[in-house]
């Protein structure tokens, strides 16, 4: 290990712990301060490990296995990973149970619970077993795994536990020199991820160091080269070339996970999963203690209600004797209340029943009450629709009847227009017979505008026909809105006038022309019709 061993530290450390073994306080402190403390990095621990292999083996185990020597080393390793911070060194029956389990599912068989029971109850009650043991238990082949199987899987676990190898496996890798695509053999650690030129691990090729500015990205297909990926770091980047696209996946997936676990800090996952664990059962045995020692409480107070209970069982026994004479008064007595309680339970089941009776007829009246306040709430929706269906034809009345007026107001015009030609007409026939042809000329074109006025004016008396069958249609919706709003109010009348409709005002009745509803009363159209005259007159003695 290359560290310099100081006598006097020992000696000075060791001078109280001359009688027997040296214990637990003595020991690992001494080798964590002075020896492992002042390890320094390149330190290879598996080396060490083998080295401490190498000076116990022999000398503590000699029984024939049918596992090979490098297999028994491997499981005196899982043994010191998985056994418990005391000395001397045990692994207890959950963490044996945990290591073969593992074990048998790496072999890809299939996990035997009542084996397991079995050995577990031949090893109770101790429920642990030192290293030596555990070689045994794996070497003997308890529970006959296959001996070829079960080095693969003793191999498999040790490099998943001890040498924390998360993934492994063949991928094609790009060289950065000259830019070849070379099969290699990846092991993935929580640090780092090395590739040899093999699964034998002989001629390693390269480390790729993971840090937290290290990341991981998918690549799309190029160079003939499928399912690839990159892993980017600082300094360089490195393609890789899985082998489909599931096991593209699987290595991208464990690569983030050792990533984030660096970012957070934390150790290896089976080393923390570990102290869980432990955590767990330190927690569970704290529980139980506790139980134990309420146990205990609980059976010191039962012995004590026990010895209360039996002076109280005396005092009953005393008692006894006394009462028995007044067992006959108290039958007596009961017999007196039992009559008694009885006519209560009677007139009780009788104003019981009564209760029952009223509150049915009440749930009866509350049903119907609420299907007529649903009944309601329908009409009044009911109700409002009809509402705004008047509305919408009262509006469309409103639109029609201004229509109506532009057209009238058009029509008047256009007449004005034709008297006006008329009038002049009248006084171009009284100019002298030197005028007459020049008048005749200029009457032609008047007739020609008079026809044309004409055929506007029977073009607006189209209009305003189609105006008036709209209008007549809008009138029909109207009374059919109306009706139906009539028809809606007597039904709410019936059900205590709840709601009350909004019905039109009174209409006053409109003047009917040749041409339909005039847009003015009789007394507007007299004073327009006497003006006309007067203008008429007028025009004609000019």
């Amino acid at each position: 290990m290359k560290i310099r061993l100081d006598p006097t530290i020992l000696e000075e450390h060791f001078k109280d712990d001359n009688k027997g073994p040296l214990s637990k306080h003595g020991y690992m402190p001494y080798l964590n301060k002075f020896i492992l403390d002042k390890v320094r990095e390149d330190f290879d621990i598996l080396a060490f490990t083998k080295m401490c292999w190498t000076l116990c083996f022999k000398k503590n185990y000699n029984k024939p296995l049918i596992i090979t020597e490098d297999d028994a080393f491997k499981v005196w390793c899982i043994f010191n990973f998985l056994s418990e911070d005391e000395y001397p060194l045990v692994i207890i029956i959950e963490e044996i149970e945990f290591f073969l389990r593992k074990l048998v599912e790496t072999m890809g068989s299939e996990w035997s619970q009542e084996k397991f029971v079995n050995y577990k109850q031949q090893l109770s009650p101790r429920n642990c077993l030192t290293a030596w043991e555990l070689v045994e238990l794996v070497g003997m082949d308890h529970f006959s795994l296959g001996h070829q199987a079960l080095s693969v899987g003793i191999n498999e676990v040790f490099q998943e536990l001890i040498l924390d190898v998360l993934k492994q496996g063949y991928m094609m890798k790009k060289g950065h020199k000259r830019k070849n695509w070379t099969e290699r053999w990846f092991i993935l650690q929580p640090n780092s991820l090395s590739y040899y030129d093999c699964e034998d691990l002989v001629e390693k090729k390269g480390n790729i160091i993971l840090d937290r500015n290290c990341c991981v990205e998918s690549v799309a297909d190029r160079e003939g080269r499928k399912c690839l990926f990159v892993i980017k770091c600082i300094d360089r980047s490195f393609e890789i070339s899985a082998s489909d696209k599931k096991k593209k996946q699987e290595w991208i997936q464990v690569i983030e996970m050792c990533l984030l676990h660096i970012r957070l800090g934390l150790r290896s996952p089976h080393r923390d999963a570990r102290l869980r664990r432990r955590g767990l059962r330190q927690q569970k045995q704290a529980e139980e203690e506790f139980l134990v020692e309420t146990m205990k409480q609980l059976q010191a107070a039962n012995e004590e209600k026990q010895l209360l209970l039996e002076a109280m069982e005396e005092k009953v026994n005393k008692a006894a004797a006394k009462a028995a004479s007044e067992v006959d008064m108290r039958k007596k007595t009961q017999l007196d209340l039992q009559d008694r309680f009885r006519l209560d339970l009677d007139r009780e089941k009788m104003l019981r029943q009564q209760m029952e009776e009223q509150m049915a007829k009440k749930s009866n009246e509350l049903d119907q009450y609420l299907q007529r306040v649903r009944e309601l709430e329908d009409m009044y929706h009911r109700l409002e629709e009809a509402l705004e269906d008047e509305r919408q034809a009262r509006r469309e009345e409103e639109d029609m009847l201004k229509l109506q007026t532009r057209l009238l107001e058009e029509e008047a015009g256009k007449r004005a227009e034709l008297e006006q030609i008329h009038l002049q007409q009248q006084r171009a026939l009284s100019q002298t017979e030197a005028e007459k042809r020049v008048l005749v000329s200029a009457q032609l074109v008047k007739e020609r505008e008079l026809q044309s006025t004409m055929q506007q004016l029977e073009r607006l008396e189209k209009e305003r026909q189609g105006a008036v069958e709209q209008y007549q249609n809008v009138s029909r919706k109207l009374e059919r809105a109306t009706q139906k709003t009539k028809t809606w109010k007597d039904k709410v009348a019936k059900h205590e006038g709840l709601v009350r409709l909004i019905q039109p005002g009174h209409k006053v009745n409109q003047r009917i022309t040749n041409w339909g509803p005039a847009s003015v009363t009789d007394t507007e159209l007299e004073i327009r019709k006497k003006s006309w005259q007067n203008r008429k007159s007028h025009d004609h003695d000019c």
